[in-house]
């Protein structure tokens, strides 16, 4: 069952939207595009959250998380069904966020009083450490462009933002199916490497694996990508 199968909130029609909104996203979802944030800035926001590391209320914006890496991370609902087993698989894998200087953020569009009754009462939840925000006007969820409009809920879109504030991974998944966090972990890793060396990952790389230097032997590798790398490295 997914997600957002029991939450019926009543929500306003896309045209009813509030005038800052970004009317491509909604247009976009009118007409069955997509609009992939990918190598743009991350959209602004502020929004009330629950830090459940601290059991307060706190206030959140896209501003805090500038010259870092970060993870916003969207998911459809509390008290549901595969949103708490992704929010602990983050949970369990946070000190290594943290260690790779990320920054990560969960948020719905539940209040945050919602948040805080439900890090309280579900067991998956128990030592949670990562902080929620509350989107319940829709708005943020909107301008990231994974708002399910007839539900009022968000899909699972998954955002890495790189410290120049560009969003340089987008992963976005229908409610009925959890997210890999070590997948993500995964991309991080590789996403940090080619921030910082100008080098590039291919397939499946893992620190320690080859990467490929086109910033220093491009013309090298132009077209002669499997002299460097092989498919059972690439698959190992």
């Amino acid at each position: 069952m997914a997600c957002n199968k029991p939450v019926q909130k009543q929500v306003k029609k896309t045209d009813n939207a509030p005038e800052n909104v970004n009317p491509i996203i909604n247009r976009n979802q009118k007409e069955g595009k997509m609009s992939s944030l990918v190598l743009k800035e991350m959209p602004e926001f502020k929004l009330e959250a629950f830090n459940a590391e601290t059991g307060k209320f706190v206030t959140v914006s896209s501003e805090q998380y500038k010259g870092k890496w970060a993870i916003i991370c969207f998911y459809p609902a509390d008290f549901t069904f595969v949103c708490p087993t992704e929010i602990a698989a983050m949970n369990a894998r946070l000190d290594e966020f943290r260690k790779m200087g990320v920054d990560v953020l969960a948020v719905s569009t539940d209040t945050q009083f919602s948040h805080k009754r439900f890090v309280e009462t579900e067991p998956l939840l128990k030592g949670l450490r990562m902080t929620i925000a509350a989107d319940p006007t829709g708005q943020v969820t909107r301008s990231f462009g994974v708002m399910i409009e007839a539900e009022g809920v968000a899909l699972r879109g998954r955002f890495i933002v790189n410290p120049d504030g560009i969003i340089v991974t987008e992963e976005t998944m229908a409610p009925s199916v959890g997210r890999n966090v070590h997948e993500l972990i995964r991309q991080v890793q590789a996403w940090q490497h080619a921030y910082k060396t100008g080098e590039v990952c291919p397939a499946n790389w893992k620190p320690g694996k080859k990467t490929l230097p086109v910033n220093t032997e491009i013309e090298d590798l132009t077209g002669r990508v499997g002299d460097y790398v092989t498919i059972e490295e690439i698959l190992s």
